[in-house]
């Protein structure tokens, strides 16, 4: 087996002040000074994959160039947050005080209705970047996508809890480096900014 690296791109910020799952909501990609830093910063031969939601796909657009785009793909999606998807924060703590405890604190098997638990999201992306690995052995692949996709392969990687995983920071625009390979998982980076 050889080894594969994933440079996970968070995409650039949507400034909304709720919830943004499904929710396809465009991207703030104004900032073209840290655009051209990051794609500087990334390898030229990568491969591009982003998810398919238009945040990432804007994102994906400004940083591929002449690197060579493999289709959007829609399980690289942001957590699926159901009815919460649009909501603020504060009202989805008053109407579901427990299931939203839950869901941030305890992270697991607690779902938003209507939506997806972490375990199942993180079995979505996993599944999906084993099988793209599959199939671009060897190379490097600039992933666009979002800011709970990018923590369930940290988590994947590192081999803790979902809980300890939400303590790490995504920003926008950064980057974290893992390498799959036959011993497996090496993390290289978490939300590093360029």
């Amino acid at each position: 087996m050889t080894t594969t690296t994933w440079h996970w791109v968070r995409h650039g910020p949507t400034h909304q002040k709720t919830f943004v799952g499904w929710r396809d909501v465009p991207a703030d990609v104004s900032d073209t000074d840290h655009l051209a830093r990051l794609d500087a910063h990334l390898p030229q031969d990568a491969l591009v994959i982003s998810s398919d939601l238009i945040r990432c796909v804007q994102t994906a657009d400004a940083i591929t160039n002449t690197r060579t785009r493999l289709a959007a793909n829609p399980h690289l999606r942001e957590l699926h947050f159901g009815s919460w998807d649009g909501v603020h924060f504060s009202e989805v703590s008053e109407k579901h005080p427990v299931l939203s405890r839950a869901y941030w604190e305890t992270p697991g098997d607690a779902t938003p209705p209507g939506g997806e638990s972490w375990d199942e999201a993180a079995h979505r992306v996993h599944t999906t970047m084993q099988h793209i690995s599959r199939q671009n052995a060897g190379r490097d692949i600039i992933a666009v996508a979002h800011f709970g996709v990018i923590l369930t392969q940290v988590q994947m990687a590192l081999g803790v809890t979902a809980a300890k995983v939400l303590a790490h920071k995504i920003d926008n625009l950064s980057v974290t480096k893992i390498a799959w390979g036959p011993n497996g998982a090496q993390v290289h980076g978490i939300n590093h900014l360029v």
